[in-house]
């Protein structure tokens, strides 16, 4: 591979800088160009490492001088800067593929729709809890390629987006791990379920038979698409319908059984996150570790032990016997639906913020179920008011999260259930899913 002497940076977020410290590391002239306002924090870093930036703009001529480009994965291709960098014919590469040319450990990446993270957390706390040291690193946790620079670990757990995918060449991890597929992000995909599908499937694109991938086999789309990829990596399933299969599944006692060379068992009864979608998280993780050399007992104790994901289903706090749950992670519907699926109280719902396309056909039964209310907290309601009026006896609006909670609060009754699990975007009354996270628990402990 031809070392370019030249890198230009796009985008000054996490991932960048990570790249910059990385190719710093690496000996490159280095020139770091944001469009936005760049952090001082991050300003600080460039400039203790003498590397050159730009914010507010894109200096074209600078950046395409440049013999390789790493870009933001928020940045989509139909950028003009991005269209002229693939005029003028410059590689232009991802951070996690620049990070994976100078990586020496082994690489478990993980992506989907819904899942990725937690899948993450747990597969590093388990190989960490087993003696390995591990880096926890991508879409959580720091960068890969900072994680690279450090040189520390010898295994690197790397959540993954279909962003960041988009822009690799030849990223291979050891495991690919692919929780899921649901209609999201369709906007940088030309509404195509497809071509985002497509995106997912490239985490094992640059696999061969040496390396494994996991994937769902009780997911729809996931089903659907993956004849349309040739993958070389020895293929392991998951699976809460199936028997018999090479990877994971659930027994007729309801333990799960890890079967590659040998077979292991688990009781689901020992997992510290209940529900259908942590069974297949636990799954994934359990099966990854167990292809690394983590013992039954190493595996069992880290997903017995686990502590909940800040924003994922994390139980607050009970006021006066109800119980407020923070699921602003569920960005999306799919998300959604899993965590109405593990209630097990009457539910009131706080949902709504920037509505991506949602199809809320695939909640109606277990809205139905399990809704008591709706409040619908964002700018505009009127999806949430258009699908669900009629369908629960009490749908109404909140302009703020403070009133939302307490609106819960008087609607609800001892042994209820009040869930935050928007199934939108945040960006209409938060900066992001943690921030409306936060309000939602500030507001809870305000009652």
């Amino acid at each position: 591979m031809n070392t370019p002497k030249k890198i230009a940076i796009l985008g000054a977020g996490e991932s960048g800088i990570g790249a910059a410290i990385l190719a710093r590391q690496q000996g490159f002239d280095i020139w770091v160009s944001d469009g936005g306002i760049i952090k001082d924090s991050n300003k600080k870093q460039l400039e203790e490492l003498a590397i050159s930036y730009e914010q507010g703009q894109h200096d074209f001529d600078k950046i395409l001088s440049a013999d390789l480009i790493i870009k933001s994965p928020g940045i989509p291709a139909k950028a003009e800067i991005i269209k002229k960098i693939v005029q003028a014919g410059i590689e232009i590469i991802s951070e996690i593929e620049f990070a994976s040319r100078y990586c020496k450990g082994t690489i478990v990446a993980i992506t989907g729709s819904n899942g990725k993270t937690t899948t993450s957390m747990l597969t590093h706390a388990i190989l960490e809890n087993g003696g390995l040291k591990s880096a926890l690193c991508g879409n959580v946790g720091k960068s890969f390629a900072l994680a690279v620079a450090e040189g520390v670990a010898e295994y690197f757990v790397v959540e993954v987006s279909s962003f960041q995918l988009d822009d690799i060449n030849s990223f291979k991890p050891h495991i690919a791990i692919l929780t899921n597929i649901t209609p999201d992000h369709l906007d940088r995909y030309n509404y195509s379920l497809e071509e985002y599908a497509n995106s997912k499937f490239a985490i094992g694109r640059y696999q061969d038979a040496s390396d494994y991938f996991i994937w769902n086999i009780d997911d729809e789309y996931s089903q659907k698409f993956i004849a349309n990829h040739d993958i070389k990596a020895q293929k392991l399933e998951i699976s809460l319908n199936e028997k018999d299969l090479n990877g994971a599944w659930i027994d007729e006692n309801k333990k799960i059984q890890i079967t590659i060379k040998n077979q292991e068992q688990m009781s689901i009864s020992d997992l510290a996150l209940q529900g259908k979608h942590n069974t297949y998280n636990s799954m994934a993780s359990g099966l990854a570790s167990k292809l690394l050399g983590i013992r039954k007992e190493g595996i069992r104790e880290s997903l017995a032990g686990f502590d909940s994901i800040e924003h994922r289903l994390e139980p607050t706090v009970q006021v006066y016997g109800m119980q407020f749950i923070n699921d602003s992670k569920a960005t999306n519907v799919n998300s959604t639906w899993y965590a109405l699926e593990s209630m097990q109280t009457p539910t009131i719902w706080i949902a709504g913020g920037v509505d991506k396309g949602n199809d809320y056909s695939q909640l109606f039964s277990l809205v139905d179920e399990k809704v008591k209310a709706i409040i619908c907290l964002g700018l505009d309601n009127s999806k949430l008011h258009q699908e669900f009026d009629g369908r629960v006896e009490l749908v109404v609006d909140a302009a703020d999260m403070d009133e939302a909670v307490r609106m819960a609060y008087k609607i609800g009754e001892r042994g209820d259930t009040v869930l935050l699990s928007p199934a939108c975007a945040s960006f209409d009354l938060f900066d992001n899913y943690e921030h409306r996270g936060r309000e939602f628990k500030e507001a809870v402990r305000r009652l």
